[in-house]
């Protein structure tokens, strides 16, 4: 969902300004020359301004433009994502003659599940060096350069501003072209303990300007681009999941496709929500060695109190069959264009008037829990507001009858994770 970064009314800035017009111009260009002429400025503006830090004048201008002009507001954050996670550079060779290359910060999400603890931090050396060859060799094209940060993230570990992710993709960069290898943050957040969660690996991927970067762009698979896609994904599931296996010991661990990293963090946040309704039913039979047609999952949707009814996340509560109290539950947020009534198809198939129904957010999860097991399932038709725990922070499950309830285990339960995700 489109959302501002912060609450802000004041006056813009002449900078805000500049990006206002700027973007506001992208959108209105009549002609693909205009448009990618009106992008470059864009482009220099943004960079300039993440090179000195004023993320505060981008986040002034995007709550602007999301309160007057959407499609300039959408521009401006397309603009700022790319500026942030890729770039140009110069680098002088040894007979003195400046270089233009490209560079692009990629993301490796990792979708990992257990009764215990997801690890995260540094990488050991050797499992680095193992995972950057593999990178290298299944994924990238011939002649790039890269570098992988030392450190396995948590979301809550990433970087939290573009002004952040523009210096993580600077300093991987010339790690990548000096050819050093980075010391491992060692000042990160903590990260909550989930039954599900992502990790990700980073990578900065450099390549002269206008070469490929990744196999299937190049000219011996161009034509038969998505299959090789297929193929690498494939190939770095195939020979990185072992050594991931070392680094996330008592996990079941999927890899993803790496992507440029907002693109790829987006898609992690969508296919960990399956993973997580899995990931609850097999804690709850488990630890109260119960069956999952035992249980009984109660599903209601929840939006901001002056969102107009717009459902942002629906929060699902597992219960047994033969009690009413909210034992577990599982947040299934909504992202993207996606909203209650399902996201629209997309490509070609999209102009086929044969073309189902989108599946409704409702109905996947529907599909997820009766996969897992779990056949009895409660709908809620009202909008619930977003409310949390005032104690705990944790957020509060719609039960049978439909009150707001924490969820809370039985008193007899072995002690183990109970956390949401």
């Amino acid at each position: 969902m489109r959302r501002p970064s912060k609450d802000s009314s004041q006056k813009l800035s002449a900078e805000s300004q500049r990006l206002v017009s700027h973007a506001q111009a992208v959108g209105q260009a009549a002609s693909r020359l205009e448009e990618r002429a009106w992008e470059r400025s864009l482009d220099a503006q943004l960079q300039k301004l993440l090179k000195t830090g004023h993320q505060d004048t981008i986040d002034a201008t995007l709550n602007a433009l999301f309160r007057e002009d959407l499609n300039a507001y959408d521009v401006l954050m397309d603009g700022v994502e790319a500026a942030s996670e890729s770039s140009s550079i110069m680098l002088e060779t040894a007979d003195g003659v400046s270089k233009p290359y490209d560079v692009l910060l990629v993301a490796a999400p990792i979708l990992a599940w257990t009764r215990f603890a997801i690890a995260s931090g540094p990488i050991p050396a050797d499992i680095l060096t193992t995972l950057s060859a593999h990178f290298s060799a299944h994924l990238l094209a011939d002649g790039t350069q890269m570098a992988m940060s030392p450190t396995l993230f948590s979301i809550d570990q990433l970087p939290r501003s573009h002004v952040e992710t523009w210096g993580k993709v600077h300093k991987l960069a010339q790690a990548a072209l000096k050819g050093t290898v980075l010391k491992a943050d060692t000042k990160v957040p903590e990260t909550a303990p989930f039954l599900a969660d992502t990790r990700y690996l980073m990578v900065a991927v450099v390549a002269p300007a206008g070469a490929p970067l990744f196999r299937w762009q190049m000219p011996a698979h161009q034509a038969n681009f998505a299959t090789e896609r297929a193929n690498v994904l494939e190939q770095w599931r195939a020979q990185a999941t072992p050594t991931v296996n070392r680094l996330l010991p008592g996990c079941g661990v999927e890899l993803l496709l790496p992507e440029a990293y907002y693109m790829a963090c987006r898609e992690a946040d969508k296919q960990i929500r399956p993973v997580s309704i899995r990931a609850a039913v097999h804690y709850l039979t488990h630890t109260l060695a119960i069956e999952p047609s035992e249980l009984r999952a109660v599903i209601a949707g929840f939006g901001e109190e002056n969102g107009e009814g717009q459902i942002d996340e629906y929060r699902v509560a597992f219960t047994r069959r033969s009690s009413p109290d909210v034992i577990y539950g599982v947040v299934w947020p909504l992202y993207g264009q996606e909203d209650e009534e399902g996201t629209p198809p997309e490509g070609p198939t999209a102009l086929l008037p044969t073309v189902q129904k989108p599946i409704t957010p409702m109905d996947d999860i529907v599909n997820h829990l009766n996969e897992a097991g779990v056949t009895q399932i409660k709908r809620h038709a009202e909008r619930y507001v977003v409310e949390f725990c005032d104690d705990c922070g944790a957020p509060l499950f719609a039960d049978p009858v439909g009150e707001l309830a924490h969820a809370e285990m039985p008193e007899d339960t072995p002690t183990g994770t109970e956390h949401f995700h």
